[in-house]
Parts: structure tokens; C-alpha cells; sequence
């Protein structure tokens, strides 16, 4: 049997242009679900009829490019804050910025178009919708892992902030996607329109269903931290683009400082910085810690985002500094931004024009050994995490034990001040309630925020101000059956739920 290059890309296999638009359109509407818009109630019919366009489609080739149109209109409304690195050095990286769009959103849209592939495993409509809600799911699990992975805007959070969302603590980020995609397919089940009103009123019912379980959950008492736990949160409003201009970085510096030195209205345990927060290397950081931030201080400990360097290696980290202005524990951020923080293959790459963004030596940062949990004293067992390392469920996972609170520093500046920073904000929110553990983050432009075990935002400063709050850190509560068992669950539903699909097909055809 020889493939037919033509038959499956060329004109007779794509779809009229009009129905690639009307793809590309709802699945624009989809990315409504995502922060800073949080349009749940747009994005999951847009995704129901999706749903039905492509499953409506009985010719392979024209399925997967409706799912592949589909994917890239989600993507490229999701994702467009995408361009905002490249934008920082106009004059150096701006060129690229529509390209990383185009990359971007046509790249990651390949997903939805294996997922549009999966839809094939069913005979008619109503299978290949439940096979399309499988692969969305799938695959959303797939993206979270594959090429060091990028689990940013997965279908499922657009329950985040909702009560809905409280049931990732059983099912995780993935298992979020599967509800809604599966709930978004299941009209299309129906062979009359009787029968589709009917089931999709079924999906309503199961999803108030779930509404009303997590607003229990909301509801239910939270436990008291003894011994309490006080911390500081500082946000100088570093913008990036003026962070390394002139003496810029002095500025920020002092507006840290100062708030530092605010008065308590309660004792503090820890003051925390954000990522990069201290424009020096941390070996050549001693007078200042001994000197300005002892004093400033007054010696409560200080966590701050760093560079350091080992020889020709240097790293990202985030450094605890005692109340004398001594280095005490030390934590090297491991999953590291590609093309962000390192360049794959630095020195070809290099060729081209592409060095990583966020490092100011060499071609990028060096990943430390991996999670770890921090023993701050008086602040407890923390578990660190820098800027992105927030967006992967499974590196928190990976901890060695159980922290008593997550302290992620970020530098949120790369993302710009329309909706990176909102999403990366919101997924730190679903990070809590995975975990069951409380999240204290610092931002330079925003949002700081503390969120308690159950993803609620209890304090934040808003994105491009200028600020510190103190918060009590809230309590943790019980380890949640996620954060036991991780993507395994899925794994095995999905995995087993497809090859179900797959048998069934097998059967019929013989």
C-alpha cells in the first residue's frame, strides 16, 4: 500500500476554506475560557461544536485539518503573549516575535490534529466525537511531558477559578480536560435532535454536578496553622525592559530595600524577593547581603532570585539569606525555559542569531539536580519553584517530601501585561489544589499573590504596581490523591478508554 503525499494534503483533502475559517474561529472561542477572560461559558459550546465540525467530517484527511485549523485558532488566541520576549530588545529579537507566533500556535495545533486523527478510531459522528475528546485529552497529557514539555493553556483550565477546578485534587490537570471535552462531545452522541438536547443537558447536569461538590469543598472549614507562619512578599515593579538600563537595576534594588525595611505589624519569619531580584552574582554578593540587606531586614531571613556561576556554568536560583546576611540554603532551578534559558544545540543555534533571553552569560543557564524541599526554620519545609517550574504538575511531584507551603518567585515581566502573567497566575492557583498546599508567589511586575490550599487568591498586588504585603501563610491540608498518585490515573483511563474505541472499530469491520 503506497501513500498518496497528494491525496492527503493537497486540494481534495482540505476542507472548503470556510469551514478551516469557521475551525479556526471556534477554536479561538475555546481560548476564551483561559485567563485573564475566563469565558467557561463561551469556550465549552465552542468546543462542543468543534466537536461536531470535525467528527462530521467521515474523509481522514479532511478531519485532521480541521482539528489542526482548530488547534491553531485555540493557540494563537491563548497563546499570543507569546511575542512579548522578543519585544523586550526590539532592535535584536523583534524580528522573530510573528514567527513564534506562527511556530507556536501551528506547532502546538499539530496536537489537535492528532487528536482529530484519534476521532478516526470511531465509525460514525457520535464515536468519532467521543475519539476526538479522547485525543484532546490524550494529547493534552502528551504536551505536558513531550520535548521537555509545555502543559500551558491545557483545555481543563478554563474551570480555573471555579468551583469546578477543586476537583483536580482527585484528577489533576488532565483529568480536568477530559471532563470538559468529554462533556462537550457528548451532545454529539445523540442521532436526533431530541437526543442531542437531552445529552446535552446530561453535561450540564454532571458539570453543576461538579459545580456543586467543589463549592462544598469550598465551604468546608479550613484547618488553623500552628505555629503560624508570617511572611513578606516584595514586588519593586521591575519592567523588564528597563531592568538592565543604566542604573535601572539600582532602582529596583532600593524600592526592594525599602520595603523591606517597612515595620511589622507582626513578626515576620521570611521576606521574600523575586526571581533576579538581586543583580549581582551570588558569590560576588556578600558585602551587600552583610551590609544594605542585613540592614534593611533587620534580621528576619530574605529569599531572593539570583545568578550564580560555577566556573563557566551558571544558574538560576533563588538563595535564603540568614538575618546576619550569611547564605544559607541554595536552590537551582531545573526545568529550564527553552530558547528561553538554554539554547538545544547552543552553538549551532548560535549561528542564527538564537541565545537564551533570560541569562545574561553565555548561552543559557545549567538545570540544577532537581526538586528539593527547603528547611527555612521558623517559615517550615518549603517547597521552591522559579517561574516556570510552576506550570508542571509533575515536577512538584517529584519532591523529595512533603512541604508545608510552595514559594514560587517569578519574573513575570517576559510575559507582558495582558494575559501571560494572568495564566501564569492561574496555574499556580491549580497547583494548590493539586498539592493541597498553600502558594506564596513573588512577581517583579505581578501578580504577587498568596493563595491558600484550596487555589483561592487570599492577597495579591495587582500586575504593574509597585508594593509588599504581609500574609500568614494559610494551612495545608491533607496530601490530596493527586499529589499521591500524579498522571498515572489518566494515563491509564485514557490509554485504556482509546484502545476501547480502537477494539470496538476492529469489531465492527469484520
Amino acid at each position: 500500500m503506497r501513500f498518496d503525499l497528494r491525496a492527503a494534503f493537497g486540494a481534495q483533502a482540505r476542507p472548503p476554506a470556510r469551514r478551516l475559517a469557521l475551525a479556526a474561529a471556534l477554536g479561538a472561542a475555546v481560548a476564551a475560557g483561559q485567563a485573564p477572560w475566563n469565558l467557561w461559558a463561551v469556550a465549552l459550546p465552542a468546543l462542543g461544536f468543534l466537536t461536531a465540525l470535525v467528527a462530521g467530517e467521515a474523509r481522514a484527511a479532511r478531519r485532521i485539518w480541521l482539528g489542526w485549523i482548530g488547534g491553531a485558532g485555540y493557540f494563537a488566541a491563548a497563546l499570543f503573549w507569546i511575542v512579548e520576549p522578543f519585544l523586550i530588545d526590539v532592535a535584536r529579537h523583534g524580528w522573530m516575535a510573528p514567527f513564534a507566533l506562527l511556530l507556536m500556535a501551528f506547532g502546538m495545533a499539530l496536537f489537535w490534529a492528532l487528536a482529530a486523527a484519534v476521532a478516526g478510531l470511531g465509525r460514525g459522528a457520535g464515536t468519532r466525537a467521543l475519539g476526538f475528546a479522547l485525543g484532546l485529552a490524550a494529547t493534552d497529557l502528551l504536551r505536558g511531558y513531550i520535548f521537555t514539555g509545555f502543559p500551558w493553556a491545557l483545555v481543563g483550565h478554563i474551570w480555573i477559578g471555579t468551583p469546578v477546578m477543586q476537583a483536580a485534587a482527585w484528577i489533576g490537570p488532565v483529568g480536568l480536560t477530559a471532563l470538559t471535552t468529554l462533556a462537550a462531545a457528548l451532545p454529539v452522541l445523540g442521532r436526533s435532535l431530541a437526543a442531542r438536547a437531552g445529552l446535552a443537558a446530561a453535561a450540564v447536569l454532571a458539570l453543576a454536578a461538579l459545580w456543586s461538590a467543589g463549592t462544598a469543598r469550598l465551604a468546608a472549614p479550613d484547618p488553623a496553622r500552628d505555629p503560624a507562619i508570617r511572611v513578606r512578599l516584595v514586588q519593586p515593579d521591575a519592567d523588564q525592559r528597563r531592568k538592565w538600563q543604566g542604573d535601572m537595576w539600582q532602582v529596583f534594588l532600593d524600592r526592594l530595600l525599602v520595603a523591606s525595611a517597612e515595620p511589622a505589624e507582626k513578626p515576620l519569619d521570611l521576606i521574600v524577593w523575586p526571581e533576579t531580584a538581586v543583580p549581582f552574582l551570588l558569590e560576588r554578593s556578600g558585602p551587600f547581603f552583610e551590609g544594605e540587606l542585613a540592614v534593611a531586614a533587620q534580621g528576619v531571613p530574605v529569599a531572593t532570585g539570583i545568578q550564580r556561576s560555577e566556573g563557566a556554568r551558571y544558574f538560576n536560583s533563588l538563595a535564603v539569606i540568614d538575618g546576619k546576611g550569611k547564605v544559607g540554603a541554595v536552590y537551582d532551578k531545573w526545568h529550564l525555559v527553552p530558547f528561553g534559558e538554554y539554547v538545544p544545540v547552543a552553538e549551532l543555534a548560535a549561528r542564527f542569531g538564537l541565545a537564551a533571553f533570560a541569562a545574561q552569560e553565555g548561552y543559557g543557564y545549567t538545570a540544577g539536580p532537581g526538586a528539593r524541599v527547603l528547611d527555612l526554620g521558623r517559615a517550615g519545609k518549603v517547597l521552591p519553584l522559579i517561574c516556570y517550574e510552576a506550570v508542571f504538575p509533575q515536577d512538584l511531584n517529584a519532591a523529595p517530601e512533603r512541604a508545608d507551603w510552595i514559594l514560587q518567585i517569578t519574573n513575570d515581566g517576559w510575559f507582558g501585561r495582558v494575559a501571560g502573567p494572568y495564566q501564569h497566575l492561574a496555574q499556580a492557583r491549580l497547583r494548590a489544589v493539586e498539592q493541597g498546599l498553600p502558594v506564596l508567589r513573588a512577581a517583579n511586575t505581578g501578580v504577587t499573590a498568596a493563595i491558600d490550599a484550596k487555589g483561592r487568591v487570599r492577597q495579591s498586588l495587582a500586575l504593574g504596581a509597585e508594593g509588599w504585603f504581609d500574609a500568614d501563610v494559610p494551612a495545608a491540608l491533607p496530601p490530596t490523591l493527586y499529589a499521591r498518585t500524579g498522571d498515572l490515573p489518566a494515563t491509564i483511563a485514557l490509554g485504556m478508554a482509546i484502545l476501547a474505541l480502537g477494539l470496538a472499530r476492529r469489531r465492527q469491520s469484520h
